[in-house]
């Protein structure tokens, strides 16, 4: 549909290919090891439309839970759950055909993913990751930029640390972006 147009809320027109295939994601972790995923949720946009929805407990690598605090996940929720490598082929799946993806401080959910393929044996992704911490601060200003910040700021409702609330606040902050006519792509992890 080369040429077609989204019509926005503001009545502004835009084209089609100014939105790409993205998919936004969040991982919550056990500890301090970025190979210590205890949850994943991902949000698969097309055309700035949510596609598709995917969001799973994971057993991580040690029993032992540092921010059960944060997101109440404990060893007893994921003990019966599959392990990351275990999972890998539906993540590789969904995120397959990704333009970006994207994350909310995306250098903490980069690394989560790369460090979790290596312990599985796995090359991580090839896609650049969106951040959507830059595209708080460079589109619209805003300080601080905590995700519940940015959702405050956009009215976008969150339940914080839990990993698909925080992957769905993320995709629609991309979407918000590209509503203001930001080229997201300036605001890529390389």
């Amino acid at each position: 549909r080369s040429g077609a147009r989204y019509k926005l809320d503001s009545g502004a027109l835009i084209p089609s290919d100014t939105f790409m295939n993205i998919v936004a994601l969040d991982f919550e972790t056990a500890d301090y090891g970025r190979d210590s995923a205890c949850a994943l949720g991902l949000v698969r946009l097309v055309g700035g439309v949510v596609e598709d929805i995917l969001y799973f407990l994971i057993r991580p690598p040690r029993e032992r839970f540092r921010f059960s605090y944060l997101h109440g996940i404990t060893w007893e929720h994921v003990r019966a759950e599959a392990t990351f490598a275990e999972h890998w082929p539906e993540i590789a799946e969904f995120i397959a055909g990704a333009d970006f993806l994207a994350a909310h401080n995306a250098g903490f959910d980069r690394g989560v993913l790369s460090s979790c393929c290596t312990a599985a044996g796995i090359d991580p992704p090839d896609q650049a990751f969106l951040c959507t911490v830059r595209l708080a601060r460079g589109v619209w200003g805003i300080r601080p930029t905590k995700l519940s910040d940015v959702c405050a700021y956009h009215d976008i409702e969150l339940d914080h640390h839990h990993a698909l609330s925080d992957a769905k606040a993320c995709a629609e902050i991309v979407v918000a972006a590209i509503e203001a006519g930001a080229d997201v792509a300036d605001y890529a992890l390389r």
